[in-house]
């Protein structure tokens, strides 16, 4: 009876360089981040305070967040379904109407809800990440 060796055999240096590039892609991983929170960052811009999209996009563009126009509207779109968002119709001087959107008091609730979490959550991370300098 023959036995044929079966140990795997380690991949090329070439293609193993290559996996690990995609795993470890950090801005692919930053964009993750980023999306994840984006909803509570939406919610939280309307907080008081009505806006069209072009105002939303402009505050998370000054604060680093890189949303472009086609992230944006579908998820102003799925908050407004989900009972989270109104929005109405107004005039503008300087082209089109605008569509301002505003929290519902249903996203109101939804906000400080997602307001503990992130607490909780910006805790829990800062106490992992600070104790691997300890």
């Amino acid at each position: 009876m023959q036995t044929t060796d079966t140990m795997e055999q380690s991949p090329p240096k070439e293609g193993l360089h290559k996996k690990q590039k995609e795993i470890m892609n950090v801005e692919n991983t930053k964009a993750q981040m980023r999306k994840g929170v984006l909803e509570y960052c939406i919610l939280s811009i309307l907080n008081g305070h009505d806006k069209y999209a072009s105002e939303i996009l402009g505050t998370l563009k000054d604060a680093k967040m890189l949303v472009v126009e086609g992230t944006i509207y579908p998820l102003l779109t799925r908050l407004k379904n989900a009972g989270l968002l109104n929005y109405r119709w107004e005039e503008s001087t300087s082209g089109p109407p605008r569509k301002y959107y505003t929290l519902t008091e249903t996203g109101k609730l939804f906000l400080k809800e997602l307001d503990t979490t992130w607490d909780e959550l910006r805790k829990a991370t800062n106490l992992v990440t600070n104790s691997k300098n300890s």
